[in-house]
This record gives C-alpha cells, structure tokens and sequence, in this order.
C-alpha cells in the first residue's frame, strides 16, 4: 500500500546544523578552533540537545573531531590532505566534465559569470573574506548544473573539509593568484562548452590548489608519494 508523502519542516537540530556548518564553510576558522556545547546553546538560544545532534553530525562527516570536553576543527595533516584531494581529483573533473557542454549557453553560464568576476573584483579590492566567498560562489554554481545529488555531497563534503586551510592560505596574495589563474581556465573552457577542456583545467586548478596549500601551512616537509600527483 502507498504511503502518503508528509511534510517535514527542518528541526531545530536540522538548523543549529546548518547554521554551524555555513559558519564553517563561510568564517575565518583556524584548525583546533573549539566549539562547546553550553556556549554555542547560550549564544543561538536553543537547548543543549539540538547543539549536541549538530555537533555529533558534523564530527560524523569528519568536520569536526571530538574532545574530552568540546569539539574541535581536525588539524589537517599531510596524509588527510593527501586522502582528501586523491578523492576531489577523481571527483571534481568528472563532475564538471558532465555540464561542461550545457555552459555554452550564456544563461545557463551566468551565475558561474558571476561568482567568476566577483571573484576577480575581490582579488583586486585584496578583499580576503569577498575572495572565500566569492570561490565558495563560484563552485556552488557549477555544482548547481550537476544532476547527480549524491555526487555533489561527496565534493561538497571534502570540499568543506578544506575550509579552514582556506581561511588561512587566501590571506596570502599570492596564492590568490593561482586560484584565480587556474578558475580563469576553467571559465574559459566552460564558455567554450569543452568538456575535456574544463576537466583538465579543474584538475590543474585542484593540484596547484593543493601545492599552494601544503607550502603556506609548512607540511612540504612531508614523504607523502601520493601528493606528487601528475597533471599533464
């Protein structure tokens, strides 16, 4: 017998969720940075119970780790990082190799046009927080033309993974520079519609990211094989 579809408004725990999350996705969040229970219930003004289901979801998708007496953001080693890219380099390129021919059409392209230019306006105004913004805008954008859901939560998962990295390398205007070096290829293949084009230039974009990323936080002292990835 069918069951009728019933209504599900996000719980509280569903929003302290997401509202914990997008502060990770989005602020300045340093690894070891701790998040307490009793605090973060005060301050949103819920119970402790909905905080403590947000906390442990987060921890679950590996956002966060827990502690004797709070949780706390994983400080990333080189091996997570390592593990972490390996999947986004088998991931990322596919996925926007998928579009890529739909983003021919000026339409359909606007919005990555968008988050593209505020990402370049950001990096010449040297707007650091615009800049994470505007890049976090410029992947939710081409994910958005992905059909595949369960394919864009695994980027979005490993992606977020990287967040506070993030937060601490694109202060470096150099390294600015490469990610904006490397989005402008993308860009320029997803206007041409060039499938193969686009998934090299995310895979170019994806390793310059990680070298960038492993130099500025002092982990290229590491013996890690799979961090000498090739992208020729």
């Amino acid at each position: 017998m069918p069951f009728p579809v019933v209504d599900r408004a996000p719980t509280l725990g569903d929003q302290v969720y997401q509202t914990l999350r997008s502060h990770l996705r989005h602020g300045s969040v340093a690894g070891g940075e701790s998040f307490h229970e009793a605090q973060l219930a005060e301050q949103m003004g819920v119970s402790r119970t909905p905080v403590r289901e947000a906390l442990t979801r987060l921890a679950n998708e590996g956002l966060l780790v827990q502690g004797r007496r709070s949780f706390m953001t994983p400080e990333l080693t080189r091996k997570d990082l390592d593990d972490i890219y390996q999947i986004r380099f088998l991931v990322e390129p596919e996925a926007i190799r998928s579009i890529a021919a739909r983003t021919v059409d000026p339409v359909v392209r606007a919005p990555i046009e968008a988050a593209m230019a505020a990402t370049v306006a950001a990096d010449r105004s040297g707007d650091v927080k615009a800049f994470r913004e505007a890049n976090a805008r410029f992947r939710a954008a081409w994910l958005a033309l992905v059909t595949n859901e369960r394919l864009v939560k695994v980027i979005d998962l490993h992606a977020d993974h990287m967040q506070h990295v993030r937060a601490l390398t694109l202060g470096n205007p150099g390294i600015r520079a490469i990610v904006l070096r490397n989005l402008e290829r993308v860009m320029s293949a997803l206007r041409l519609g060039d499938s193969e084009a686009a998934a090299q230039a995310m895979l170019e974009h994806l390793a310059g990211a990680k070298r960038a990323y492993i130099a500025a936080v002092g982990l290229d002292e590491g013996d890690s094989q799979s961090g000498k990835e090739d992208v020729r």
